[in-house]
C-alpha cells in the first residue's frame, strides 16, 4: 500500500497517475489560455488608445469618450456608417457610380468601420480565449483532485 493511500484504501494506480497528469496539462493549458486571452485584450485595447479616436459627438453611444473597448469601437464603427451613408446619399461604395466624387470618402469610411469592427471581433476572441481557459483550469483542477480521492477496497 502507498505512504499517501489511507487505510482502507487502494493503493494508487497508474490510471490515477495518468489522471492526474492530464489534469495538470489540462490546468496548465487552461493558464495558458487566460494569460493569451488577457495579454491580447490589452494589446488590442492598447494599440486602438495609440490612435487617439473618439466616439463622435451624434453616436448613439459614448459619445465622446476614447475608443479603446470593444463597446466604443463598435459605437465608433456604427457612426462612421451613419455619416457614409450620408455622405453618399444613402448609399455604400459599392453601390455608388464610381465617376461618383464621394466614393473616395465613402470608401475609406468603409475601411475604418472594417477596421474598428476588427477590433470588436479580436476583443470577442480574446475574452472567449480568456474564458475557456478559466474553465479548462478548472477541469484540470477537478481531474487532479479525482486522481487523489481515495477508492474504497472491496472485499
Amino acid at each position: 500500500m502507498s505512504d499517501s493511500a489511507p487505510a482502507g484504501a487502494a493503493p494508487a494506480t497508474s490510471n490515477d497517475r495518468a489522471v492526474r497528469v492530464v489534469g495538470v496539462i489540462v490546468a496548465v493549458l487552461g493558464a495558458v489560455f487566460l494569460v493569451a486571452g488577457i495579454v491580447t485584450y490589452a494589446v488590442v485595447s492598447s494599440t486602438l488608445a495609440d490612435q487617439n479616436i473618439s466616439v463622435s459627438d451624434d453616436a448613439a453611444h459614448f459619445a465622446g469618450k476614447d475608443v479603446k473597448g470593444p463597446f466604443t469601437a463598435y459605437a465608433q464603427a456604427d457612426v462612421i456608417n451613419k455619416h457614409a451613408l450620408e455622405i453618399g446619399g444613402g448609399k455604400t461604395y459599392a453601390e455608388l457610380p464610381q465617376d461618383d466624387p464621394n466614393r473616395d470618402t465613402v470608401m475609406t469610411a468603409s475601411f475604418l468601420q472594417a477596421s474598428l469592427f476588427t477590433s470588436v471581433v479580436a476583443f470577442g476572441v480574446a475574452a472567449f480565449v480568456s474564458v475557456i481557459g478559466v474553465v479548462l483550469m478548472l477541469l484540470g483542477w477537478v481531474l487532479m483532485r479525482l486522481a487523489r480521492r481515495p477508492v474504497p477496497r472491496t472485499i
